[in-house]
């Protein structure tokens, strides 16, 4: 059978280890318990978790136990890691709401059912009840300032603020790390490349009180050819949750991927088998266009459904190929059906405001059932809903349906 880390690595996911050879021969002798630390700081995973949980998957695939650690603590500090200010400290009412909605979405990744069901676990447990004399004796002895300043997560905060409540981040999560290893025989953290400065105190935390089998892996983040993060759309975030980003526009997203991330993408965010995925990934100019139409289905079906993502999939191929049902894009309600044009605009959530939505149109980017529009005080009329709705499209790959 394939050590799984060298199906990690197969599928591109792996970026650093801590003892690598030793931990490649644990896991092939025992199911060993991990854990993948999420902050709950909206009611949503993002994009940005997705590769952490499909890693967490694949592990929990091969025979390990998944510790999904909800960090209901160390969410009220905040982790400084690539942050340029800090960050806005939630009550615990909000924090238990995220933790609830936070739930429900790992469910469909991890299994919490079966001989190594994955649990779930939340830090406020026991960090909230720490006293902070005998913390700093026990924890914050096995630390130097030196070495913690020298951290990525907080060398780039140095210039701008960093403050004495956030450098105490790393000593809970290391903390973290050091409860489960005792409470639950946890083995392994895992986490993206961002978190290793944070994981190498965990592992190093556990070691230095004497034990020998702690261990840390982070796994490359999604990003574009460019180096930035992928999941990042007009509208911010492309969140998991329906509510926030709907499963058209998620769709969309995954659809509309420059050529040279969908490899990547097929590797870290499906289930497809690596044969499959290097067929796909190496078909060339417009045929490159059937691996994204593939990768849209599959990221979308993992995290909506297969309804939704077949209904995505028809609204897309009525939009853009002139079959099927346009009922499942995005669509406004006006409650003034003869509005400014800018209005639907900022209704709909293409331009912040009217002023951003009256730059679109002077800029040619704006069309309302198929027709630019280039009178910035263009108001909606009868004729404009012949069908009973209009489309309102911004460049080429963004459409609205506005019902009156």
């Amino acid at each position: 059978m394939k050590n799984v880390f060298d199906f990690l690595e197969d599928r591109h996911y792996i970026e650093q280890m801590t003892h690598p050879d030793e931990m490649k021969e644990l896991f092939s002798k025992e199911s060993v318990s991990f854990y993948i630390g999420i902050d709950p700081t909206a009611d949503s995973l993002h994009v940005g978790h997705f590769v952490s949980l499909m890693v967490a998957s694949h592990l929990q695939k091969f025979g390990h136990r998944p510790i999904i650690l909800v960090g209901g603590g160390t969410a009220m500090i905040g982790d400084p890691s690539l942050k340029t200010d800090m960050r806005k400290m939630l009550s615990k009412e909000d924090l238990e709401h995220n933790v609830k909605c936070i739930k429900e979405q790992v469910k469909k990744f991890v299994s919490f059912e079966g001989e190594n069901a994955a649990i779930m676990v939340n830090n406020a447990d026991w960090l909230c009840d720490l006293k902070y004399i005998d913390f700093m004796k026990d924890i914050g002895t096995k630390f130097t300032i030196s070495k913690m300043l020298a951290a990525e997560c907080y060398k780039n905060r140095l210039e701008t603020g960093l403050t004495f409540f956030e450098m105490g981040y790393m000593l809970m999560q290391s903390y973290d790390f050091l409860h489960l290893y005792n409470t639950y025989g946890c083995k392994m953290q895992i986490g993206g490349n961002d978190q290793w400065s944070n994981i190498i105190g965990g592992v190093e935390l556990i070691r230095k009180i004497g034990k020998d089998d702690s261990f840390g892996l982070t796994f490359k983040l999604l990003t574009t050819k460019d180096g930035k993060k992928m999941g990042k759309t007009e509208k911010g975030a492309l969140w998991l949750d329906a509510n926030r980003t709907s499963p058209y526009e998620f769709y969309q997203y995954w659809r509309n991927i420059e050529d040279e991330s969908v490899r990547t993408a097929l590797c870290m965010l499906t289930y497809l088998p690596i044969e499959e995925i290097n067929n796909l990934s190496n078909l060339k100019g417009e045929k490159i266009n059937e691996a994204k139409k593939i990768l849209a289905f599959e990221v979308t079906k993992l995290i909506h459904g297969e309804e939704a993502a077949l209904k995505a999939q028809e609204a897309t191929q009525a939009l853009f190929e002139g079959q099927g049902s346009i009922d499942n894009i995005p669509s406004i309600k006006l409650e003034n059906p003869n509005c400014q044009l800018t209005e639907a605009i900022v209704l709909a959530g293409i331009a912040n405001s009217k002023g951003q939505a009256k730059t679109l149109i002077s800029q040619n980017a704006i069309s309302l059932n198929d027709e630019k529009i280039s009178d910035i005080s263009y108001c909606l009329s009868e004729k404009d809903f012949s069908n009973g709705f209009a489309i309102l499209k911004k460049g080429k790959k963004v459409f609205y349906k506005l019902d009156k």
